[in-house]
């Protein structure tokens, strides 16, 4: 069975003074594998969860929207591990709304905003947020700075300790940052889908937390089997742990958030913050 993480260097200071794991754990799937369904079983998505934290996750990110039916990851959150730890980051998107239907509304505006923080403190039993990311949409050129400016006010007010910003670019993340500082960044970037490089660089260089989602998907681009399965077998590990750990090994300030609804996947997952790829298995990986 896998063991906790002891690695130090599988840690980092979010936003400065908020220590965590590297690798943590997104609730997307909790409660369903796919977000249109069908619904998991509620007792093995709280496993999930349970093993995550027993294996040294203390970040999880997570969203209101993240539901199916009457199953929500933020109800299982609070079932399963409230009262939190002190040393538990819980993180949470706003922006996308979500009907009680499952169907998709308009981005959320500003009062939209405030109501999502509002609902994920009443859903998780939380006086405040450790981290919430607006996520943004392809017309936010002219809108992120009454939007985010709306999720600053609530930082001033306490209810938000840390800020960030999800689907950006560079430009968006600056116009941001001349409104409060921006402590994440969380972008779909992979193996498989390196996507705006440039803001991977812009967040090493500030100390901002990088936080990738879809790490471990291929959106469609043939997987080369062979070399991955290659590399995996040089160092004991699966497949996706090494598309993991390629992932980590980008920058120091990749923090990885891989979800799951099964406990052998999230053992998986979790050993990857302990898996050093070495420099030849690096250069095959760059060059897949």
């Amino acid at each position: 069975m896998t063991a906790p993480l002891e690695n130090p260097s599988s840690t980092f200071l979010l936003g400065g003074d908020l220590p965590v794991a590297r690798m943590g754990f997104g609730a997307m799937r909790l409660p369903a594998r796919e977000i249109a369904g069908p619904a998991n079983d509620p007792e093995t998505s709280a496993a999930v969860l349970r093993r995550a934290v027993e294996l040294g996750v203390n970040h999880i990110d997570t969203a209101w929207f993240y539901f199916h039916g009457g199953l929500s990851a933020n109800g299982l959150i609070r079932r399963v591990l409230h009262p939190y730890s002190e040393d538990l980051v819980l993180a949470a998107k706003v922006g996308p709304v979500r009907h009680s239907d499952g169907s998709w509304g308009a981005p959320a505006g500003p009062r939209e905003l405030v109501a999502g923080v509002h609902r994920t403190l009443r859903e998780l039993g939380r006086d405040h947020l450790d981290l919430v990311y607006l996520r943004l949409h392809e017309d936010d050129d002219e809108t992120v700075a009454e939007r985010f400016g709306a999720l600053a006010v609530l930082r001033e007010e306490g209810l938000i300790r840390h800020l960030g910003l999800s689907n950006t670019t560079t430009g968006l993340l600056a116009t941001a940052q001349r409104i409060a500082p921006v402590a994440a960044v969380q972008n779909m970037y992979g193996l498989f889908h390196r996507r705006n490089p440039d803001v991977l660089d812009a967040c090493t260089r500030q100390g901002i937390a990088f936080v990738p989602f879809f790490s471990l998907e291929t959106l469609g681009r043939p997987e080369p089997t062979e070399p991955l399965a290659r590399i995996a077998a040089r160092h004991g590990a699966t497949p996706a742990r090494v598309k993991l750990a390629w992932t980590m090994a980008r920058s120091p300030a990749v923090l990885l958030i891989p979800g799951t609804s099964s406990v052998a996947h999230v053992e998986d997952n979790t050993a990857a913050a302990d898996l050093r790829l070495d420099a030849e298995s690096l250069s095959e990986l760059d060059a897949l």
